[in-house]
């Protein structure tokens, strides 16, 4: 059975500072878990390599910057296991209200000294502007349903949709979860 660790975070499309910070507090990726077949697995997978593909020319960290992607704050850790890494943030992305799988609002990188590398990204986009915009459906990405973030919450934020990916780093938790084992701030 796969665990998931779950951490909430908030956005507001008024406020992209704050969504920022919410960015930079989650993600996940691909990992069957006992008893599910690589048939039950199939979506996430083909998530997991759409990402890789869409995020490939990021591998290298100076090509982030002139895509519009921005660190925000630093590595970020687990409130008792694992961590993320450091968020950078489109805030272009993160305010237009869309999902595009080529166009993640933010690319994760694992601090290893000076460089950085990649391991995942994070989807977000503002609940009440993708409700309006799509019939009140929830947002999905090739199947794989996103995580509803209500407020009010400990950000004061509006409430948003996210969804992780762990395209270039194995999460033992699944594709999908906020925190991986697998990642450390303690390289930098």
């Amino acid at each position: 059975m796969t665990t998931q660790v779950t951490t909430r975070i908030h956005t507001s499309t008024t406020n992209i500072l704050r969504l920022a910070l919410m960015a930079s507090l989650t993600l996940a990726a691909p990992l069957l878990a006992a008893g599910q077949t690589a048939h039950d697995h199939a979506p996430s997978a083909k998530l997991v390599q759409l990402v890789r593909e869409a995020t490939k020319q990021f591998i290298n960290v100076n090509n982030a910057g002139p895509a519009g992607y921005a660190p925000a704050f630093g590595c970020v850790s687990g409130p008792d296991h694992g961590a993320m890494g450091i968020h950078y943030v489109n805030s272009t992305f993160v305010g237009d209200g869309l999902i595009n799988v080529s166009q993640p609002e933010a690319l994760i990188y694992e601090p290893v000294g000076t460089a950085r590398r990649l391991v995942g990204v994070e989807y977000i986009v503002d609940a009440a502007t993708w409700l309006a915009a799509n019939g009140g459906v929830p947002p999905q990405l090739e199947g794989q349903d996103f995580q509803f973030v209500p407020a009010p919450n400990r950000f004061n934020l509006d409430s948003f949709f996210e969804l992780h990916v762990w395209a270039w780093r194995d999460n033992p938790n699944g594709a999908f979860v906020d925190w991986n084992n697998q990642v450390s701030c303690e390289g930098q």
